[in-house]
């Protein structure tokens, strides 16, 4: 068998899709332990992650812009995809497994070890995702900090901050619920080849460092914008404050007269 080049390119959404939605989009079947494999013939197959993002197996481009019309047809409120991300293996009788200069090399692409690959590379456009809004929230806090440094106070209205403060924490809870598609799926465990890919793959997207970025700057958003939000209560009750000595000082100077 001569040397043949396999191209996995991921595709990632903001929405996730359900258990219903995949089923409608996915025609030909194999359930793997991540995912939907749909068989496309001649082009290759497709992988659908709940996590929101299609990975493409040496799917031509005409034949991937089909595929998304469908799964658009499946999932209506489907938003424009946000992550696109490709990676080659190179398969080649005897090549020992390696990753070079971003081309994942081995002797064999089993089924299985295509899953593993799709679902690496899926895993790190979705981290791309979430890398991204992360990224807006600390720009935003930034932007806080700045304008308290500034002014030397906040705004009185806390509503705002109380929203962002929401998101921040709903964006904390998304990323964490990623954190089990980072575990070793467990097929692995059955192959010492795929031990070796799976290891290798993660190495090279850099997926578990990025993972503790994310968490690491989420944790900072969080706890920056409670100290804002200290500030502006603290603003609140100085106020307060002031206008109950004012009430009062009016009632004594009303017993006057």
């Amino acid at each position: 068998m001569s040397t043949q080049l396999h191209t996995f390119h991921a595709i990632a959404f903001a929405e996730n899709f359900s258990k219903k939605e995949m089923a409608a989009y996915v025609s030909t079947v194999r359930a793997g332990i991540h995912e939907l494999r749909s068989d496309l013939g001649e082009d290759g197959e497709a992988f659908l992650y709940p996590f929101g993002v299609v990975v493409f197996r040496d799917t031509p481009p005409e034949r991937r812009d089909r595929e998304l019309v469908r799964l658009r047809r499946a999932v209506p409120t489907l938003t424009p995809e946000v992550v696109r991300e490709d990676f080659t293996v190179e398969e080649a009788p005897g090549s020992p497994i390696s990753v070079d200069a971003g081309v994942l090399r081995l002797n064999q692409l089993s089924p299985d070890r295509a899953g593993i690959v799709a679902l690496t590379v899926a895993q790190s456009a979705a981290m791309e995702y979430y890398e991204r809004i992360v990224e807006a929230l600390f720009a935003r806090l930034r932007g806080l900090v700045a304008e308290l440094g500034r002014r030397g106070t906040v705004p009185l209205r806390v509503r705002p901050l109380h929203r962002f403060i929401a998101e921040a924490i709903e964006t904390r809870s998304e990323v964490l619920s990623i954190l089990h598609l980072l575990d070793k799926p467990d097929a692995v465990w059955d192959d010492s080849g795929m031990d070796r890919i799976y290891a290798d793959l993660r190495a090279e997207f850099d997926l578990l460092d990025r993972y503790e970025a994310l968490e690491s700057k989420l944790r900072a958003v969080q706890e920056g914008l409670e100290l804002v939000l200290d500030v502006a209560r603290d603003r609140r009750l100085v106020l307060l404050e002031v206008a109950i000595v004012a009430l009062i000082v009016f009632e004594i100077v009303l017993s006057f007269t």
